[in-house]
């Protein structure tokens, strides 16, 4: 089957790898050629594991094209895939704008029976526009509109795609339908995985999907609080709940907050579609309030530890991990970037590490002037009053405790992703804090610490 996606961003580049992979032609477009050309040459733009050498594969094997001719390839197209940047707008509106535009221009290439399928993440209803558009620009063009929206984890996406627990696709007839389930044949052999539905559902089951995840996230990161408050330990509450069947383990971590191109944005947008409808969504408005206090209050935690020592003003603090989850490259809304901006705004400097990040992604950041980014996550300890674990990074899980003490200036760690023993810590010398997890007692620190001096 011949297929045309446009956009070689995230969503785009690992649907048209995978499809190649199974078997498909598939050519991915798009506006920016320098990122074309970088594409032809095999490289990717973008960090996910596993990604580029799928690219290399297919692409060496005559079955992954890469252009920025619209002309000469969607007239010979079986399904057309919109996989377009949906950002927000700034009273939280999905902006379809380029989807939308995309269908002005495509519809006039419209060659025989073509499946316009929105891959995009897109609010209920932008299905229809996309097909009154079509049916205007080109009057007579056959075709149909499928949504299919994505749920791919970055880290994970190409395991995601290649092994979906679920394919969600909305169709309004039985031709698109049976032209999709012959698309997805190929990653649905074990067994069926294809959920058929009406496009208006699958448009507002991607939104349900993030916001019930994002809900689960906020609900953890407030109980956090109260573990704190009353002593508890939200890893072992975690334990507790999530051995529940009915609840499960999945997305019950209490950190930081979440980010990403996804969560934010959708929830922002699902928010905006329920006002023009007057419906209350009053869980998911709490959701995404408690997320932003959540980051708040991790900078407000190192803020208030340094006012014991003359203030935060002055201080330099370390910060492993600038992604907003590891195995990416991606720092859309990264939690990590928002606690930056609140310690610099207080005083502070920044030292930061990430193993993916470049420089050149932070460039444009407020912050920018006031961080130096260091290529050695040690290097970024010398001399600094604090280190803050940000981003889960696995290189970060077993780090060589004693290089870091003699690193820093201060002995001070803020584990926000609860990584690190507390006991472990405070008996290296540590003053630790961590989420919604009890410090040592006061005496037992005292001892802890004797027992190491006697040591030394």
């Amino acid at each position: 089957m011949h297929i045309s996606i446009i956009g070689t961003g995230y969503v785009g580049l690992v649907t048209g790898a995978c499809f190649a992979d199974m078997g498909h032609t598939v050519t991915c477009i798009d506006i920016d050629k320098d990122k074309i050309d970088y594409l032809q040459n095999g490289h990717i733009p973008i960090y996910e594991p596993g990604l580029q050498e799928v690219v290399q594969r297919n692409s060496a094997e005559k079955r992954l094209f890469f252009t920025t001719s619209y002309e000469e390839t969607i007239p010979n197209a079986d399904a057309l895939f919109f996989a377009l940047p949906t950002p927000s707008k700034e009273n939280g509106e999905c902006d379809v704008s380029y989807v939308l535009d995309t269908a002005k221009r495509v519809a006039p290439l419209l060659n025989g029976y073509t499946v316009l399928v929105m891959k995009s993440t897109v609010p209920v209803g932008t299905g229809k526009k996309v097909r009154e558009i079509v049916s205007h620009v080109a009057q007579g063009a056959d075709f149909d509109i499928v949504s299919n929206p994505e749920f791919l984890k970055e880290g994970s996406a190409l395991e995601d795609c290649l092994k979906p627990d679920r394919i969600v696709i909305g169709v309004e007839t039985a031709r698109s339908q049976e032209l999709m389930q012959k698309l997805y044949s190929g990653f649905t052999l074990n067994h069926n995985r294809i959920l058929f539905m009406d496009i208006a559902s699958a448009e507002i089951t991607k939104y349900a999907a993030n916001a019930m995840l994002a809900t689960r996230i906020s609900f953890m990161n407030e109980l956090s609080h109260l573990c704190e408050e009353v002593g508890a330990d939200i890893t072992k509450v975690r334990t507790g709940i999530g051995s529940d069947q009915r609840i499960g383990y999945d997305f019950l971590y209490a950190g930081p907050g979440f980010g990403g191109s996804c969560f934010p944005k959708d929830l922002r947008a699902l928010l905006h579609t329920a006002s023009v409808k007057n419906v209350p969504l009053d869980v998911a408005r709490a959701t995404l309030s408690a997320n932003e206090k959540q980051k708040r209050s991790i900078a407000s935690k190192i803020i208030t530890h340094c006012a014991q020592d003359g203030g935060i003003k002055g201080k330099r603090i370390t910060v492993w991990g600038a992604s907003f989850k590891p195995n990416t490259d991606d720092i859309r809304e990264s939690p990590s970037l928002e606690i930056i901006q609140a310690l610099v705004e207080a005083g502070a400097t920044v030292a930061l590490y990430d193993p993916v990040v470049s420089e050149k992604q932070l460039v444009n950041e407020p912050f920018f002037e006031h961080i130096s980014c260091e290529a050695d996550q040690y290097a970024a300890c010398e001399n600094a009053d604090a280190l803050l674990l940000a981003t889960e990074w696995k290189q970060f899980r077993f780090p060589n405790f004693s290089r870091i003490k003699k690193a820093l200036r201060k002995h001070v760690i803020f584990d926000v992703r609860n990584q690190y023993d507390p006991h472990e810590l405070a008996h290296l010398g540590f003053t630790y804090y961590s989420v919604g997890r009890p410090t040592p007692p006061k005496q037992l620190l005292e001892t802890l610490l004797k027992e190491t001096h006697a040591v030394k």
